[in-house]
């Protein structure tokens, strides 16, 4: 359990790292468009999720 939450701790220069190093291999003009493919990922889990869990009800 210790070393999961040792892998998933990030702080600030982690996270700088991580943005720079997805900046240089996708670039500045690709960002946006991963993010809208992201935030449209995560919507269509979570409507799945609502979904099962009313049909769980059901």
């Amino acid at each position: 359990m210790n070393l999961l939450v040792l892998l998933f701790s990030f702080g600030g220069p982690e996270i700088i790292l991580i943005a720079l190093a997805i900046l240089l291999l996708f670039g500045g003009k690709k960002i946006p468009e991963l993010m809208k493919g992201l935030g449209k990922g995560i919507s269509e889990f979570k409507k799945g999720k609502s979904e099962s869990e009313e049909n769980k009800e059901d």
